[in-house]
Parts: structure tokens; C-alpha cells; sequence
């Protein structure tokens, strides 16, 4: 086999691993802040390749390198670029998106679109390439002291996961999050089947993130066993920890639980063995939910995702795991006990990983400081602005076509117009329903003389009841608020009974949600440019748009 184009083939699978993050994160937040979230993945993609191709591979990967701490930049890219490593770039940019883009999930649904980008920009210029020259360059301080991370427990996962774990704290929670009573709200994600596309998505490019750097077919074939007994052993644990906890296997926790598995193995693929593997798995499949619920409920720091937990405590976990089950000198394998041999490799874990960490924490806090300072973290200007979704008040768009937002005039045409009659009956009536009752409801309307109205997306319209043993990611799920689409018209002398009779010819079905009317009683109509008032205030349709 010829292992140039395998190391190649893993690039392409760790790059396909950001369409598993995006489809992870949007199926684990609202509807509402779908293309947000999607146009941030893509961006810290295109925003961090640009940062490191100009800065960060030169302080990663040069060969001039200062004091074991940072490489001194040559830009060969640019000078030589026929004799430039391409296949050593490439693969090293992959994995640097892969470290910017675990911070999305943590500060989904309230982090401002600019500040996503700049943040992303540091990370791939500067922080993440001088704390993974430290462990990959062979002239790095933790590689010339024998720390062990083969593909990114530390460097990676932990570092993104402490970028996040700031991000977050800075950002502060979503609205509604955390009740000033101190209660913690669950806040449900709107598609957990396109988060479980996200994991396998991620779990297949795994295969690429840890073997494309093995030396040969044996070496890939062990990476590729221990991966996978670390995933399923992690999915196993979770699933059956969460079932106790709750008395019913939390999905959206398993997934977190696979993901944990596939992080905790990253440092350690290729020096364990399957017995490894699988105590590696099955500590973190446990660790991340305790993990999840901790940081949500104590430390409490809004992680939609879970990304903290799985990528922070559960890479640091990883990173040390090496020094207790590496074949070569774990501490659960050594053959020789005298004068501390046994524990030397698992003291240069664990100072690896703190160094990693103090240094990711510093870096990424004075960052997300001067950010907040100058330009700003949180997306919204005011609370109405998160309660409407990113989608719309930063991007002008939405994910999903049929949740768009319609909305008219209302105002009720009247054939045959008569003279003012003070006496004149004037109801609003206020209709709740589902969002796929439109076109009928309105075509009956129609046809019984009304045609305008206003349409609008309302969340929350209705509250469907959950059984109080009902939990999402740990948190009791109180009630769950479903899209509806509210309709409002006037009518003045078309007979009220007869409109309700029509609305609830269009929409029953006898199944729960088919929707509700509100009548409401209106004194009077003012039209402000010619100041008529009551029946006549409602005529002249055609000409409302003027006003």
C-alpha cells in the first residue's frame, strides 16, 4: 500500500469531519439559529485556513525553531512553493479547523458572527499552532521530553475544549437558560436525527483523524481496532449510565458518549492495546455525562453541545490514559518498578497536559477579553433580537424554507359598502395552528370575503405536556414549546359564527394540536391617514399599502 496517498485519503476524511460538526451542532440547538451556526462552521473553516497558511504552520512546523517554544516564520509557501511540503500542510491545516470549530458548539445561539470569525482567526494563527508545535515538532519542548499524544487528545480536543469552556463564560447563557430562582432549564435541540448524522459522520472521519499518520499497514489496522472499541465501549457506558440516572437512555447523551469514546483514544490509538481501548472508552462514556451535568448545573455555563465535556475533560482524560495503558511504559504495564520508572511517562502527561491547558486558557482569556471590550461576544443587541434567532437578525435567512416569517396588512374587505353605522360590530379573531394549515385555512377565507391578514411564526403557542421523568442531556424537561403560526383578522358585518365555522372546517383533524380561536372584541378601527373610523376605517384594500 502506498501510505503517501493513505496519509492523503485520512486529510480528506478529517476535512469531511467539519460537515459532522456542523450537522452535530445543528441538530443540538434551535431551529431558529440553524444557518448561523452552519455559516460559522464554514467560516472558521476558510478564516482559519487563510490565518494559517500565512502564520500558523510556520510557528508549528519550521525547522527553525526557538527554544523548544515557537517557530520562527519563513513563509516557504510563498518563496519556494515547488519544493514546499504541501502533503505536511494540508494535513496539518485539517487538523488545526478541527481544534477552531469545537468552540462553535459550546457558544452556539448567542455569539455575534464577527467575533466568531476573529476568535477562529486566533486560534488558527497563533494559539493552537504553538501548543501543537510543543508536542509534534520534533524540536518541540514536550516532544523532547517524551510526551505521547498521537493524534490530539491535548493538542487538539482539550485545547478547543478550554477555548470553548472560556468562550462560554465570557458569552454568558442563553436567555432562558437559568431561572433567577437558580433553576436550569433544558433547552431542547430541534433535529436529533441530524446530530446522529453528525457522529457517524464524525466517527467515519475518525478513522482518518487517527490513522493518517501511521507508519504502515500493521500500525493502521491496531489505530483502526482501538478506535473503534474506545467508540462503542464510550456509546455502551453512556447509554446505560444515562438509563440509571434517569430511568431511560438519554440519545442526545449517548451521542455525546461515542464522541467522548473517539476523544479519548485520540492520544492514545496507536500505543494501547484493546484492553486499553476499551477502560479508556468506557471511563469516558461515563465522564462526559457527569462531565455535562456539572458544567450545567454547577459551574453553570451554557454548553448547548456538549462540546466542554466531550472535547476538554474527556481529551484531558485521553492525554493521561496514555500514561496508565500505553503498552511501553504505562503505568499499568511497566515491568520495572525501581526508582519511578513506572510513573515517568505518566508525569510527563500530565505536565503536558497542564502546560497545553494553562497556556490555552491564558492565550484564548485575554483574547475573548479584548473581544467582549471592543467589539462585543453576544449577537444580540437586545433580548429580541436571541428570541427571534441568529438566522434572521444576522444573517437575513433560514435554514428551513416553511419557517419563514410571513407577514401582511390586516385589514378586511367588505363587499357592498354601506353607510357608517356606529353601531357597527368590529371582532378580532386570533387563530393558532399548525404551520401546514396555511394555504387551506387561507383559500377558505377567501372565499367567505377575507383576504388579507397577518401571518406570523410564533414559538411556544402551545405547551405539550411531559411526563415530570421526562430529561434532555440531564435536565428535566418541564414542557416543550412548539412552532405554530398565529393568524390574525378583522371582520365587521360578515357574521362572526360563520368565520368561526369556516376556520374549524379547515382545520380539524380530531388529533391534539389542531389548533385554537381567540375572539376578541374591538371598540374601534382608526385609519390614520384619512382618520375614518369603524366600517369604513376597513375598505379601500387595495390602497393600504400606501399608507
Amino acid at each position: 500500500m502506498n501510505f503517501q496517498i493513505w496519509y492523503l485519503l485520512g486529510v480528506a476524511l478529517v476535512f469531511f469531519m467539519q460537515c459532522g460538526f456542523a450537522m452535530l451542532e445543528v441538530g443540538f440547538i434551535r431551529a431558529k439559529n440553524a444557518a448561523n451556526i452552519i455559516m460559522k462552521n464554514l467560516m472558521d473553516l476558510a478564516f482559519g485556513a487563510i490565518s494559517f497558511m500565512l502564520l500558523g504552520y510556520c510557528l508549528l512546523a519550521a525547522q527553525d525553531y526557538l527554544f523548544g517554544f515557537i517557530g520562527i516564520p519563513n513563509l516557504g509557501i510563498f518563496t519556494d512553493f515547488s519544493n514546499f511540503n504541501h502533503s505536511d500542510f494540508i494535513f496539518n491545516l485539517v487538523f488545526c479547523a478541527t481544534a477552531a470549530t469545537i468552540v462553535s458548539g459550546a457558544m452556539a445561539e448567542r455569539t455575534k458572527f464577527t467575533a466568531y470569525c476573529i476568535y477562529s482567526v486566533v486560534i488558527s494563527a497563533v494559539i493552537y499552532p504553538i501548543e501543537a508545535g510543543w508536542v509534534w515538532n520534533e524540536k518541540g519542548w514536550l516532544a523532547q521530553m517524551g510526551f505521547l499524544d498521537f493524534a490530539g487528545s491535548s493538542a487538539i480536543h482539550m485545547a478547543g475544549g478550554i477555548c470553548a469552556l472560556v468562550g462560554a463564560a465570557f458569552v454568558g447563557p442563553r436567555i432562558g437558560k437559568y431561572g433567577k430562582d437558580g433553576k436550569v432549564n433544558a433547552i431542547p435541540g430541534h433535529n436529533i436525527t441530524i446530530s446522529a448524522l453528525g457522529v457517524f459522520i464524525l466517527w467515519l472521519g475518525w478513522y482518518g483523524f487517527n490513522g493518517a499518520a501511521a507508519g504502515n499497514i500493521e500500525e493502521l489496522g491496531s489505530i483502526f481496532v482501538t478506535t473503534t472499541i474506545a467508540a462503542c465501549s464510550a456509546s455502551v457506558a453512556a447509554m446505560l449510565f444515562s438509563a440509571m440516572k434517569t430511568g431511560k437512555p438519554d440519545v442526545s447523551m449517548t451521542l455525546n458518549g461515542a464522541l467522548a469514546g473517539l476523544v479519548g483514544i485520540t492520544a492514545g490509538c496507536a500505543y494501547v492495546d484493546a484492553l486499553g481501548a476499551l477502560l479508556i472508552g468506557l471511563t469516558a462514556g461515563i465522564l462526559v455525562i457527569v462531565a455535562i451535568e456539572f458544567i450545567d448545573t454547577r459551574l453553570r455555563i451554557d454548553d448547548p453541545v456538549g462540546a466542554i465535556a466531550v472535547h476538554g475533560v474527556c481529551g484531558l482524560w485521553g492525554t493521561i490514559a496514555v500514561g496508565l495503558f500505553a503498552i511501553e511504559g504505562g503505568l499499568f504495564y511497566a515491568n520495572d518498578f525501581s526508582e519511578g520508572n513506572c510513573v515517568n511517562l505518566l508525569i510527563v502527561q500530565i505536565l503536558g497536559a497542564l502546560a497545553i491547558a494553562a497556556w490555552t486558557f491564558i492565550t484564548i482569556g485575554i483574547t475573548f477579553f479584548l473581544l467582549k471590550k471592543f467589539n462585543g461576544l453576544r449577537a444580540s443587541g437586545s433580548r429580541n433580537e436571541e428570541i427571534i434567532g441568529l438566522d434572521a437578525t444576522e444573517l437575513g435567512t433560514n435554514s428551513y424554507a416553511d419557517f419563514v416569517s410571513v407577514k401582511s396588512e390586516f385589514v378586511l374587505p367588505v363587499i357592498n359598502a354601506e353607510k357608517q353605522n356606529k353601531y357597527d360590530k368590529i371582532f378580532k379573531v386570533v387563530i393558532l395552528t399548525r404551520k401546514s394549515r396555511l394555504e387551506n385555512l387561507s383559500d377558505a377565507l377567501n372565499k367567505i370575503g377575507i383576504f388579507s391578514m397577518t401571518v406570523t411564526e410564533v414559538f411556544g403557542c402551545r405547551m405539550k405536556a411531559i411526563k415530570n421523568d421526562d430529561f434532555y442531556r440531564g435536565v428535566m424537561v418541564n414542557a416543550a414549546l412548539l412552532p405554530r403560526i398565529k393568524i390574525e383578522i378583522i371582520i365587521c358585518r360578515i357574521p362572526l359564527d360563520f368565520v368561526i365555522d369556516t376556520v374549524k372546517k379547515v382545520l380539524y383533524t380530531g388529533i391534539t394540536g389542531d389548533g385554537k380561536i381567540f375572539v376578541n372584541r374591538a371598540e374601534n378601527v382608526i385609519k390614520v391617514r384619512t382618520g375614518e373610523e369603524g366600517y369604513s376605517a376597513l375598505q379601500e384594500i387595495r390602497n393600504t399599502a400606501e399608507e
